[in-house]
């Protein structure tokens, strides 16, 4: 079979994984104290759960690389935001809007004019243990300053993404290079870069769940966009891996990558409108005072309504205060 359709069809199940885990990773930050650590993490069944849909998905992943390049593969990743767009509409008990079935068409098209320009033969180049460092030292102080301490929300996924492609691009090397030894399955450069692996998928997995306490759809848009692009850099810049077609192929995969970005926009905006907010509470209904059925005054009292003035308001409406309903004439 085509190594390129392997690597689409791994890819396809591998963004399914990672949709159910993203879906999982939203609705525990939801139901978890943003104040609680990471380690509070380590107790809770939800997580373990979503860390075994990370991991079944990583392990997919790390296949599809092991066929296609890191600009095939990566790209492919968008294909979590559209498997999301139904698991988390089934979550929230609600349809698939129109806008979601826009931005999946959109990211489905725009992806589908990657396919032929960036498919190709499976990969043969790897990173030197140089490369691999002086990456991981980059990736690191970018991480750092994009994931400092502080309010999560799009920083930290745009770290997430980060350090989750680079974690790809240095697992296509450890996948490539002991796929290609005769000898021993790993030495201890392959092992330093696996170590690296391992450092940059759990930094990523984390900085996520951080980052979904501000909502599913914006910051798994940026995990989205963050990682191919990462990764991508680091095939063409390091590993000589380039689109085909020459300028057609070019304008082709342009305009593929925009209208990708355009999906993946307008399904972040459904994500993370398809939640309902919160209404304000409903209003209490009106207390009313009832004289003692002993007291004569009980039949006969006029009833008096006292309305709060503008200065009682505040910032509320009028209309929107219960009235208190005193009874006149009581003791």
């Amino acid at each position: 079979m085509n190594a390129t359709v392997i690597a689409v069809a791994l890819s396809l199940v591998s963004a399914g994984a990672y949709a159910a885990a993203a879906v999982a990773q939203a609705r525990l930050a939801a139901r978890t104290d943003p104040s609680a650590g990471p380690l509070r993490l380590l107790g809770r069944g939800a997580w373990w759960g979503a860390v075994g849909l990370n991991a079944g998905g990583a392990l997919l992943h790390v296949a599809a690389l092991r066929y296609g390049p890191l600009t095939l593969v990566q790209p492919l990743g968008a294909l979590t935001l559209v498997a999301a767009v139904p698991l988390g509409a089934h979550a929230a008990g609600r349809r698939v809007s129109r806008t979601e079935w826009r931005g999946t068409a959109l990211t489905l098209l725009g992806l589908g004019a990657l396919l032929p320009v960036a498919g190709g033969a499976a990969p043969q180049d790897t990173l030197s243990l140089t490369e691999a460092l002086t990456v991981s030292a980059a990736t690191l102080a970018l991480v750092a300053v994009l994931g400092r301490p502080g309010h999560p929300g799009l920083r930290h996924a745009g770290a997430s993404g980060i350090a989750s492609g680079v974690a790809s691009a240095l697992t296509q090397t450890v996948t490539v290079a002991a796929a290609g030894r005769p000898g021993p399955l790993l030495d201890w450069r392959l092992t330093v870069v696996a170590l690296l692996v391992a450092a940059f998928a759990a930094g990523g997995l984390l900085l996520s769940q951080t980052a979904y306490r501000s909502g599913l759809g914006a910051p798994l848009a940026v995990v989205t966009l963050a990682n191919p692009v990462a990764a991508a850099a680091i095939g063409a810049a390091l590993l000589g891996e380039h689109l085909h077609g020459g300028p057609a192929g070019l304008a082709m995969a342009l305009a593929g990558a925009a209208a990708a970005v355009r999906g993946v926009v307008l399904l972040s905006r459904a994500q993370a409108g398809g939640a309902p907010a919160a209404g304000p509470a409903p209003a209490a209904p009106p207390a009313v005072t009832a004289a003692p059925a002993t007291h004569p005054a009980a039949v006969r009292a006029p009833v008096r309504t006292v309305i709060p003035g503008p200065a009682a308001l505040g910032h509320r409406a009028a209309d929107a205060l219960p009235l208190r309903v005193e009874q006149a004439g009581l003791p």
